[in-house]
């Protein structure tokens, strides 16, 4: 089992930059695929971006590519979500989430821990 807990989030300008950061406990990250997830009011939870177990491999929704990245420490159990050139439609909760899979799911429902979540909102 594994507790996560994001930071990072905040209030930021159109093209702007974040970084979010998700620190784990428990179970070490390497035995987890990394996934980022957002949810806007309104809207379903969707999948931003993933990062595989073993590291190396990542894989981003069209929504972020280019201007998203996903990066992960397992020494240090964190993983990161650098956001740059950000968009008012980028304004959401911002979560991550572990899943034990040896490929990276977009599904939320193959994601078994869960952060509480950070705010992100870009003013245009």
């Amino acid at each position: 089992q594994v507790q996560l807990v994001e930071s990072g989030g905040g209030l930021v300008q159109a093209g702007g930059s974040l970084r979010l950061s998700c620190a784990g406990s428990g179970r070490p990250f390497s035995s987890y695929t990394m996934g980022w997830f957002r949810q806007a009011p309104g809207k379903e939870r969707e999948f931003v971006a993933g990062s595989l177990w073993r590291g190396g491999i990542t894989y981003y929704a069209d929504s972020v590519k280019g201007r998203f990245t996903i990066s992960r420490d397992n020494a240090k159990n964190t993983v990161y979500l650098q956001m740059n050139s950000l968009k008012p439609e980028d304004t959401a909760v911002y979560y991550c989430a572990a899943a034990s899979s040896t490929y990276i799911p977009s599904n939320a429902g193959a994601y078994a821990y869960w952060g509480q979540g950070t705010q992100v909102t870009v003013s245009s």
